[in-house]
């Protein structure tokens, strides 16, 4: 199976970095905090805990704690279909 998940903890004001899906596509769900998920060259969209976004394959993308304090969210990927 090629699912895997992993918690992430930002500081206020830090994001993970650009990154790319590749060939999986990701969810990310927030638990505390408000994050912006920018999609490079594209749109930016703001979550506040309990909503969750979808990244899709090959989408370079960040995420950043846009608030005052730690944001924690849970990301989850998988293969996409071929």
């Amino acid at each position: 199976m090629s699912m895997r998940s992993g918690l992430v903890t930002l500081a206020p004001k830090k994001s993970v970095g650009k990154h790319n899906t590749e060939n999986y596509e990701e969810l990310v769900i927030i638990l505390d905090g408000q994050a912006e998920i920018q999609i490079i060259g594209g749109e930016k969209f703001q979550l506040a805990k309990g909503f969750a976004a979808y990244v899709p394959p090959h989408t370079e993308h960040d995420v950043l704690n846009i608030g005052n304090c730690t944001l924690r969210y849970i990301y989850v990927v998988a293969e996409a279909e071929k």
